[in-house]
């Protein structure tokens, strides 16, 4: 069996252009990239959130274009975000977070030139993107007092979480140190400059039920995260009521989730279709 790839080798082949660059504000990273399906619409959209750590240092959105140029090919429209992240002017608490709602909600103002069917949204991210696509899902359950509360941030069927960092708390006791440990986690719930309890609105256990679909896919062989953590989430979100699969692809490691050319892709896709049906 091959060693499990890594993102210096699916960033060395040839990647496909997005359709369209698109500014959901006025900071240069406040953008995503449209990739949208040939012949007309409305088109289902999923909505990808790439991972690296929430660090600046790390590849972007780029990660997800083989995903998305997949996903286009069978008619799916996606809207890839990027973010600010950790070391970015305006990253970590509470901006990456915003950034990623305002993106995600930033399709309303797209649907109608673009052809989009806002009633068949899904979010999948991937590491740190699978966490913010969970977060995404919960936000109708921030609390008001939170500054990453909307009122009426936009309504998704699903979300699909790929080698996710979803429970936070978790991950800063017992995660590996690949993400740079613990700091990274302080440094993304700004504890530094906080008081009481930094993931009740960060980490999407705390807000549990989410009252949606959500599929929790891992590679059993992911050394960055252990497919352990997305099992405890699962048992967590079904424990509470939450329609919940979990998922476990054996011979894999973290970078072949997002790989269209691995054995995994097909039955990811599948789940992704799935939650636009």
């Amino acid at each position: 069996m091959p060693p499990p790839i890594t993102f210096s080798d699916l960033l060395s082949r040839e990647r496909a252009t997005a359709s369209a660059h698109v500014a959901y504000g006025e900071d240069a990273l406040q953008f995503g990239e449209l990739w949208l399906p040939e012949g007309p619409g409305p088109h289902p959209v999923a909505i990808l959130i790439h991972g690296g750590c929430w660090l600046a240092e790390l590849p972007g959105l780029e990660m997800m274009d083989y995903a998305a140029e997949d996903l286009r090919r069978s008619g799916v429209a996606v809207w890839n975000l990027e973010y600010r992240r950790i070391g970015h002017a305006g990253g970590g608490y509470p901006g990456t977070f915003l950034d990623v709602a305002r993106g995600v909600d930033h399709l309303r103002a797209l649907a109608a030139p673009y052809e989009l069917d806002l009633d068949r949204v899904v979010v999948s991210g991937h590491s740190a993107g699978g966490h913010l696509a969970v977060w995404t899902l919960a936000r109708s359950k921030l609390p008001t007092t939170s500054p990453l509360h909307s009122a009426t941030p936009l309504v998704l069927r699903g979300a699909v979480a790929l080698a996710g960092i979803i429970d936070l708390a978790a991950y800063h006791a017992e995660g590996p140190d690949e993400c740079g440990g613990p700091g990274t986690i302080d440094s993304l719930v700004g504890a530094a400059d906080r008081s009481g309890d930094v993931y009740a609105d960060t980490s999407p256990p705390r807000l549990l039920p989410l009252g949606a679909r959500q599929v929790v896919i891992s590679g059993d062989l992911d050394h960055i995260v252990p497919s352990a953590f997305g099992r405890a989430y699962g048992a967590a979100a079904a424990q509470a009521g939450d329609p919940v699969e979990v998922i476990d692809m054996p011979g894999s490691g973290h970078f072949e989730l997002i790989d269209p050319t691995s054995p995994d892709w097909p039955q990811i896709k599948t789940e992704i279709e799935r939650l636009l049906a």
